[in-house]
């Protein structure tokens, strides 16, 4: 075997290596399910301290998904950024791409995973909007 031929060997079984290595690194690490993908939603507005978060459950109310995660940031610096983490970890855990309106202005962030769907919003825009009094129980808004 000539010095050429080991070169060549060497690289074949450092590809292979790298394709392994990437396929499990890309694999998803948990089953997404409406249930784990709320945990993980809620999970994560918790740890970077996003405020006021309210999930309300929307089987049965309409076709679009299973939840509704609002929530808010005190600054449209921290309303990208808790998106832009949010999308990180669920792509991370569950391999899912996510649709995301709003992250350049920072004042009104959607966030749609196909079964849950989140906002996140700077305080001032959120009591603009009053989405939790559209998706509310109508018992809770009578009160």
């Amino acid at each position: 075997m000539t010095k050429e031929d080991d070169v060549l060997s060497f690289s074949a079984e450092a590809v292979q290596a790298a394709d392994g290595a990437a396929a499990m690194m890309a694999a998803p690490k948990t089953q997404a399910t409406s249930e784990g993908i709320l945990a993980a939603v809620l999970s994560s507005l918790g740890d970077d301290k996003a405020e006021d978060i309210v999930q309300i459950d929307l089987r049965g109310k309409t076709a679009m998904g299973d939840h509704m995660v609002i929530c808010s940031g005190r600054s449209s610096r921290q309303v990208a950024a808790i998106s832009e983490k949010l999308v990180e970890r669920l792509k991370a855990t569950f391999g899912i791409s996510t649709r995301i309106e709003g992250k350049d202005t920072g004042d009104w962030v959607l966030i749609d995973t196909g079964d849950v769907i989140v906002h996140v919003f700077r305080p001032e825009v959120r009591e603009f909007y009053q989405l939790e009094k559209m998706w509310q129980p109508s018992a809770a808004a009578a009160n």
